[in-house]
C-alpha cells in the first residue's frame, strides 16, 4: 500500500510539473520516465522477496531441517530433565542445596520449602542466579555486611533505598536520602509477602533506585582485611563508556566461563544455542560499541566494593543482588487477555514499537546502541548484506542479499529522546518516527519483540503471557532466568542480530516454522500461568530474605565457601 501511494504521488507531482513547463520546451515528455524507474525498481524489489520465500519453503519445508529445529529439540529435552529433577522431599532438596552451593541452606529453609510445595511450585532447586549472587557476600562475616549497610546509608551518593521488612507487622518501610517515591519497592514486598505470616527476623535491605545495574567487586577483594581498608567506592560514570570497569573481574572468574561450543550446526549464523554464554561479556569484547548501557548509560552510578544491592536486572560482570522488578506486578505491564487474539488472527509478521531508551546519546555513537541497531535493521535503512540460509545442490548454503522483506517487520520508534538536541534530530531525521501506539498492538501479531531499555523491559511478560511468540534480546540477568528455556518458552536473538533476518523468514514463511512459532507461543503461554503467578514471586521473594537473613545476621562468622561461583 505504501508503494502505491508513493507511486500515485511521484506521478501526480511529475504531472504537474509537466503541466507547469512552458509548452515548447523540448524533452519534458522524458520525466514520465522517472515513475517508471520507481515502478521497474519495486517490480525487482518484490521479484526478489518471492524468491527468498520460495527459496525457504523449498529448502526446509521439505528432508532437510533448518539449523533453529536441532536447538528446539535439545533445549525441549533440557526443560523437561529440568522439571523431572526438581527434589520431591525436604530432605533431597537440602541436599541439593549444599550440593549446588557447597554451604548448608540458610535458616528457615525447611519452611520455604513446606510453603513452595503447598502452594505447587514447578521450580524448587532452580535458584542458581539468586544464590551464586549472594555467596560472594558470604566470606564477610554478618558483622561485616552490617557495617557496609550503615556506610552505605550514611552515603548521599548511594542512590539506594534502604528498606527494613518486618514479618511481625507484615510490612516494608523504605527511605531514601532526598527522594519521597520508591517505585513501588514496598509496595511490591507487602503485595507479595504481607500474608504470609512469616517466621523471620526484621530483615534491612538495599534496593538500586536507577534501572542500571550497580555493583562491581573489584578483582583486589579477595581478604578481609583489603575489604575493611576500602569497604565500597562510589563513582558517577553516567554518560561514558564504561565496559573497561566493568569487565574488571574478568581475569580472575576466566575459569567459570561457560563456553558456548553450539552443538547445531548453525551456517555462520549466531543462532543462540547457549544463552549464559551470550550475555557473558568477558566471552564478547565485541560488546563494547553494541549496547547502549556499555557505551553510554543515562545513569551509572557505579559501586566498586562488597556491597550487597538488590536490582532488577544485572550484566555478567557484576554483583547485583536479583529481586522481581515491581514492575511486573503493575497494572500497566499486565496481560490481558480481551486484548489478545486467537493465533491465526495474527498478523504474520515481527512487531515492536517504543523509544530510545538505553542509552544517551551525546555523539553520532548511537547508531550502534542496542534498540537504534534493531530499528535500523527491521526497515533496512542500513543498507547492509543481510544472511539467508538456501538448499544449493542438496546442501544448505549460507548466501547474502540485500533484501529484507519489510512486510515482516513492522518495527518502529514513537519517541526519540535521551539525546542532546543536536543528536535528537539527527535520530528524528534518521529514523521517522511514529505516532504513539496502543500498549497491547503487539499482540496482534504472531511474533513480538522485546529488547533491553535503559534496564530490564517490563513489558517482557506480557509477551510471555500472550498467545504470541517472543523474541528476545538481552544483556541482563534477571531473577527469572533459571525458570525461562530458550527456544522452548521464547526465542532468543544474539546482540549482533545477524541471524534475525533468517530467524523471521523461517518462522513466518515455511510451514515447519510457522509451526515451531505457534509451538513456542503455546509453551511460552502455558509455562507463564504455571511458574510466573503471584505466588511464584512471593516464593522466589521468601527464600530471598531468607538468604538476606543469614547474610546479615550479627552472629554468623566469615563462610569459605567450596562451590564454583
Amino acid at each position: 500500500m505504501q508503494v502505491i501511494l508513493c507511486i500515485s504521488s511521484t506521478l501526480f507531482a511529475i504531472g504537474q510539473i509537466i503541466h507547469m513547463l512552458p509548452r515548447q520546451m523540448n524533452y519534458k515528455q522524458v520525466l514520465w520516465v522517472l515513475p517508471l524507474l520507481i515502478v521497474v525498481s519495486y517490480i525487482q524489489n518484490t521479484v526478489a522477496i518471492n524468491s527468498l520465500k520460495s527459496a525457504a519453503q523449498l529448502s526446509f519445508d521439505g528432508s532437510l531441517s533448518h539449523p533453529v529445529e536441532a536447538i528446539i529439540n535439545s533445549a525441549k529435552e533440557g526443560f523437561d530433565n529440568m522439571k523431572r529433577m526438581q527434589s520431591q522431599s525436604y530432605v533431597v532438596a537440602h541436599d541439593e542445596y549444599i550440593r549446588r552451593y557447597g554451604v548448608e541452606p540458610p535458616p528457615g529453609f525447611e519452611a520455604w520449602y513446606k510453603f513452595a510445595v503447598s502452594n505447587n511450585s514447578p521450580i524448587i532447586d532452580e535458584f542458581d542466579t539468586m544464590t551464586k549472587n549472594i555467596l560472594p557476600f558470604l566470606k564477610l562475616s554478618g558483622k561485616d555486611i552490617l557495617e557496609t549497610m550503615s556506610a552505605l546509608q550514611d552515603d548521599a551518593r548511594s542512590e539506594t533505598w534502604d528498606c527494613t521488612f518486618s514479618a511481625r507487622e507484615a510490612q516494608t518501610s523504605c527511605t531514601h536520602p532526598y527522594r519521597s517515591w520508591d517505585r513501588h519497592i514496598s509496595w511490591m514486598f507487602d503485595t507479595l509477602l504481607g500474608d504470609l505470616q512469616l517466621d523471620l527476623p526484621s530483615i534491612r535491605f538495599f534496593v538500586n533506585h536507577l534501572d542500571e545495574p550497580r555493583v562491581v567487586i573489584p578483582p583486589q577483594l579477595t581478604t578481609a582485611k583489603q575489604y575493611q581498608d576500602q569497604r565500597f567506592n562510589i563513582t558517577n560514570l553516567s554518560h561514558q563508556p564504561v565496559y573497561k570497569t566493568i569487565v574488571q573481574p574478568c581475569e580472575s572468574h576466566k575459569n567459570r566461563y561457560e563456553i558456548d561450543k553450539g552443538d547445531a550446526l548453525t551456517f555462520g549464523l549466531p543462532f543462540v544455542t547457549n544463552s549464559s554464554s551470550a550475555i557473558d561479556l568477558c566471552q564478547h569484547p565485541e560488546y563494547e560499541t553494541q549496547h547502549g548501557l556499555i557505551m553510554s548509560p543515562v545513569s551509572f552510578n557505579l559501586i566498586e566494593g562488597l556491597v550487597p544491592v538488590l536490582s532488577t536486572g544485572t550484566l555478567s560482570t557484576m554483583a547485583d543482588i536479583l529481586y522481581p522488578s515491581p514492575a511486573y506486578l503493575e497494572s500497566e505491564f499486565q496481560y490481558e487477555k480481551s486484548y489478545d487474539i486467537p493465533w491465526d488472527d495474527k498478523a504474520n509478521k515481527l512487531y515492536w514499537a517504543g523509544s530510545t531508551t538505553g542509552g544517551f546519546a551525546t555523539d553520532d555513537n548511537w547508531r550502534n546502541y542496542h534498540r537504534q541497531r534493531f530499528i535500523t535493521l527491521g526497515q533496512n535503512l542500513g543498507y547492509g548484506q543481510h544472511s539467508y540460509l538456501q538448499k544449493s545442490g542438496g546442501y544448505i548454503q549460507r548466501i547474502k542479499s540485500s533484501i529484507l522483506d519489510r512486510r515482516l517487520f513492522d518495527v518502529s520508534f514513537t519517541r526519540i529522546f535521551q539525546c542532546t538536541w543536536k543528536q535528537c534530530k539527527s535520530q528524528r531525521n534518521f529514523f521517522s518516527p511514529k505516532s504513539w501506539a496502543h500498549k497491547d498492538a503487539a499482540l496482534r501479531s504472531k511474533l513480538v519483540f522485546d529488547i533491553d531499555g535503559n534496564g530490564i523491559s517490563g513489558r517482557y511478560y506480557k509477551l510471555l503471557a500472550s498467545k504470541s511468540t517472543p523474541l528476545k534480546q538481552t544483556l541482563l540477568k534477571e531473577w527469572h532466568d533459571d525458570r525461562l528455556i530458550p527456544w522452548v518458552h521464547y526465542v532468543p536473538v544474539s546482540q549482533s542480530m545477524d541471524e534475525l533476518p533468517e530467524l523471521v523468514l523461517y518462522l513466518t514463511s515455511t510451514q515447519r516454522g510457522q509451526q515451531r512459532a505457534q509451538e513456542i507461543a503455546e509453551q511460552g503461554h502455558e509455562w507463564f500461568r504455571k511458574a510466573f503467578r503471584t505466588v511464584d514471586f512471593s516464593i522466589y521473594t521468601y527464600r530471598l530474605l531468607l538468604e538476606l537473613a543469614r547474610l546479615q545476621d550479627p552472629a554468623r562468622d566469615a563462610i569459605k565457601v567450596n562451590a564454583p561461583l
